[in-house]
């Protein structure tokens, strides 16, 4: 995988082959990136990744310079080599939990200006993970939760969704409380 924008740009991170992970495409990061960017100040943003997988999503956050991150992943050896990359990038801003993700939510009294969730496809758990963040304001204000899914899902009825974005086979939904 690699980064695309900012400070690491055009860093190659090689990710061990037998992660149970499905990267966000550099296609899909591309265009995540550039809504995000016409939208968002990064220096200023504190982001959370759920299902952090590679860290693919982190990665590009940190090299933007985001204030601070928390990559949420359960599995220890993506967990582990989250946290081997980012010491390599020797970053002090970002944080790794080897967490459940619905877990980590339902304990954190955090907000953040971005979650960004990117479960395995055959979760399904949007829901979920759409009432506790709504229902426990999670979200700063302006804040948005961006959901990666398979394009042959449709989550425009859930509350708060403002667009969805396809790229490919991949799909980003997104949701703002607006004030």
């Amino acid at each position: 995988m690699r980064i695309i924008s900012g400070n690491y740009r055009g860093k190659i991170i090689n990710a061990p082959l037998d992660l149970p992970v499905r990267p966000t495409t550099d296609f899909a990061k591309t265009g995540l990136f550039n809504i995000l960017n016409s939208n968002y100040n990064f220096p200023a943003l504190s982001v959370l990744d759920l299902f952090a997988g590679t860290g693919n999503i982190s990665f590009e956050f940190i090299s933007r310079g985001c204030k601070s991150l928390i990559a949420v992943d359960s599995n220890n050896r993506c967990a582990e080599f989250i946290r081997q990359t980012f010491d390599k990038l020797k970053t002090s801003i970002a944080q790794v939990k080897r967490k459940d993700a619905i877990q980590f939510l339902n304990e954190t009294s955090n907000s953040y200006d971005i979650i960004f969730a990117d479960p395995p496809y055959d979760l399904e758990i949007l829901s979920e993970l759409h009432k506790i963040i709504f229902e426990k304001s999670l979200l700063n204000k302006n804040g948005m939760f961006v959901f990666e899914h398979e394009s042959s899902k449709d989550f425009s009825s859930l509350e708060y969704f403002i667009e969805k974005r396809k790229y490919g086979n991949v799909t980003f939904s997104f949701f703002m409380k607006k004030d």
